[in-house]
């Protein structure tokens, strides 16, 4: 009986994503690619974006949390996935940062500079599609994250 529950504890953990916890660069780049995230910094800075698989980044940054918003995109490359590391390439930044990622949740992840464990920027996965409906919608209401009542769009047509 004992070895049937240790197998079956062992069968659980190895099928449960593990949340909490730094993540090797292959893993990281599993988690992070091809989703949207918006993004906080420690001095303020925020947005919204997605790194692809191929090292490219398009998306939104607020410097500081104020000011106009500017969109930006980065080309193929800019963030490498290395054996031992992240890292990011910028055209006119003479050094090239690499990064600790750390898992925090199945949503959620917080990146920082090697080193530098005070220059983070937080991120948190969401769906474009739902954020659209809910900012644009016609029909039907649904409770925000913010427990604010928004109109959510209907995907049927009547």
């Amino acid at each position: 009986m004992f070895a049937r529950s240790l197998l079956v504890v062992a069968a659980l953990s190895a099928t449960l994503p593990a949340y909490a916890g730094e993540l090797r660069p292959e893993d990281a780049k599993r988690f992070v690619a091809g989703k949207y995230f918006s993004y906080t910094c420690f001095e303020g800075t925020r947005g919204m974006g997605r790194i692809q698989a191929d090292g490219s980044v398009a998306g939104t940054i607020q410097i500081r949390g104020s000011g106009p918003v500017h969109m930006m995109t980065l080309p193929a490359g800019t963030v490498r996935v290395q054996p031992d590391s992240i890292c990011a390439s910028v055209r006119g930044v003479p050094f090239s940062p690499c990064f600790n990622v750390y898992q925090v949740d199945s949503k959620s992840f917080r990146g920082s500079v090697s080193g530098l464990g005070f220059a983070y920027c937080d991120f948190v996965r969401h769906n474009p599609r739902v954020d659209v409906a809910e900012s644009t919608g016609t029909t039907g209401q649904t409770q925000s994250r913010s427990g604010d009542t928004t109109k959510m769009r209907s995907s049927v047509s009547q």
